[in-house]
């Protein structure tokens, strides 16, 4: 099972759109786990996991995250964030896997 973590200041403001995005997985019969997360937290988890998606709101962060992990990191386009649109951000975090 792949884990994905899905950014943001608090992790509130994901915590809908993780549950959109794990029904889109769902329907895809992907074997993912996703998460909503703070940014405080993506960092204290890099470890745990494959893929991590910032929302636009952190994209700041993207540089030094990837300074100190190799673990594939993207910002979340401000569009599907703004749409809620899980099966865009899904395709993204998938891409991120390879797979």
């Amino acid at each position: 099972m792949k884990k994905i973590l899905v950014c943001c200041n608090t992790g509130v403001s994901t915590s809908l759109l993780v549950a959109k995005m794990k029904q889109e997985g769902e329907s895809r019969e992907l074997d993912i786990d996703i998460e909503a997360r703070s940014l405080s937290e993506t960092v204290e988890h890099l470890a745990e996991a494959d893929a991590v998606l910032l929302s636009p709101q952190v994209g700041f962060a993207q540089g030094s995250i990837q300074e100190t992990s190799d673990v594939p990191l993207a910002v979340i386009e401000q569009d599907a964030y703004a749409r809620a649109d899980a099966a865009a951000i899904l395709d993204q975090a998938v891409a991120l896997l390879g797979a």
